[in-house]
């Protein structure tokens, strides 16, 4: 029965085939890079050399080797491989995929579904590879660039091993240009800085350092070209960013915690790689506002009004000018004191809310507006701070029978310095008007 997702032939014997073909590794042993599931006592290595290679999920970033080391997977195992994309399959390709998957294990031969772009299927989909997983029809290797956490069922995810395929680093690219270079059998005409500017616009992506590759060695040139010649005849690979994926959330988490660290160079960075990749603005003041709350609170209160004067600054000038607003805010918010005081006490308080949120206040602070409130004791007792001595008369204002709880610590930090003094102040008279 031939198979309805096979490998077909685009071209013909003696037509152009891309650089990236032609590279495409035989064997395990000559994929570059990946050595966290492919080294020596790597999860893949492990599998393959105990013989009990199982369901797998790679994820990863675009051009890092998921579809060639499936298809390598499968050579090393035996195992018939298909590959089906999400973008382009649905019910009746499935059916197809799993008759022709039963009776090659009739006829005593595995099948291999490389399912590309896994994450885009939907629930029910996805629930239609589970009975062939576990009656060993299919063994199913994923493909996705999406966090599987939360883009893959459950039941898919426990059937499955899940493993982490990495951007190159510059190091790999380099083995990579330099065995894309002896197939072509010259070198490419760059000058060293020239050659690090075209490993740094591939941006870690393996397909793409080989396309570029491609394109260079076709070039007519006379010497070599310097880094200024090569940006003139090649453009800048664009960030890989997805304002509703990983990226998104891992960005707006680096530069989170680069203000939180007091690392103002790294948040800057951060900051300009979310704008680069074109996120909204709006969001990053939002969270950049909620930094100032959460982070900084009142060891200096005046950042929370920094970051609101640099949202109205934007809103006002708009990009990209208003985007240097942006960067003050961060930039002074990296540099200012730190503390989470507030913050914490907020939590604190919601907690005990919870576990005492229907005692209600002593009757001493509550309001008497008419007789009968009057005659059960409403405000009666209560003390008015400014006829106290000192301003301060030191009541309860918790729940008669609560433990007083210390809500707020402030830290030694900032202004919180003078507040935690005012703190202990209060905190003294208060023990003084209880003897």
């Amino acid at each position: 029965m031939s198979d309805l997702f096979g490998s077909i032939e685009t071209v013909t014997e003696g037509g152009h085939r891309p650089l990236a073909d032609r590279l495409r590794p035989k064997t395990l042993a000559e994929v570059i890079g990946q050595g966290q599931v492919l080294g020596p006592e790597a999860p893949l290595t492990v599998m393959l050399e105990s013989g009990s290679l199982g369901s797998l999920i790679f994820w990863g970033p675009p051009g890092v080797g998921k579809t060639t080391i499936a298809r390598l997977l499968a050579d090393e195992t035996d195992l018939h491989f298909v590959q089906i994309s999400a973008i382009f399959s649905g019910v009746p390709e499935f059916r197809k995929v799993f008759e022709a998957a039963k009776i090659r294990r009739q006829n005593g031969q595995g099948t291999l579904l490389f399912v590309d772009e896994i994450h885009r299927f939907n629930k029910a989909q996805q629930d239609g590879f589970l009975p062939h997983m576990e009656d060993g029809t299919i063994l199913l290797v994923g493909a996705t660039t999406e966090n599987p956490s939360f883009e893959l069922n459950a039941a898919v995810l426990s059937r499955s091993q899940v493993l982490v395929l990495e951007r190159l680093p510059l190091a790999d690219l380099e083995s990579l240009a330099r065995r894309a270079e002896a197939e072509l059998g010259r070198g490419l005409p760059l000058d060293s800085a020239a050659r690090e500017n075209l490993l740094e616009m591939a941006d870690g992506d393996g397909r793409a350092l080989l396309n570029l590759i491609e394109q260079v060695a076709a070039w007519k040139v006379d010497g070599v070209l310097d880094g200024k010649a090569l940006s003139g005849r090649l453009m800048r690979r664009a960030a890989q960013y997805d304002k509703g994926g990983d990226a998104h959330y891992n960005l707006i988490s680096a530069l989170h915690k680069s203000v939180r660290g007091s690392d103002p160079d790294a948040s800057l960075y951060w900051l300009a790689r979310m704008l680069e990749g074109g996120e909204d603005p709006r969001y990053l003041m939002r969270r950049i506002t909620r930094m100032a709350v959460e982070d900084i609170g009142l060891a200096d209160p005046q950042a929370q009004a920094i970051c609101l004067q640099s949202w109205e600054t934007y809103e006002r000038l708009g990009s990209p000018e208003g985007e240097l607003a942006l960067a003050q805010a961060v930039t002074y918010l990296a540099l200012a004191p730190k503390s989470n005081a507030a913050y914490v006490a907020y939590k604190s308080a919601r907690r005990a809310a919870k576990q005492t949120g229907s005692a209600p206040p002593p009757k001493h602070i509550m309001n008497a507006p008419t007789s009968m409130m009057k005659d059960q004791g409403y405000g009666a007792g209560y003390a008015y701070d400014h006829d106290a001595e000192d301003g301060f008369s030191g009541q309860n204002y918790f729940p008669d029978g609560m433990d007083r709880p210390q809500l707020y610590q402030p830290v030694e930090r900032g202004f919180e310095r003078d507040l935690k003094k005012r703190l202990d102040y209060f905190e003294k008279l208060r023990s003084a008007r209880k003897t």
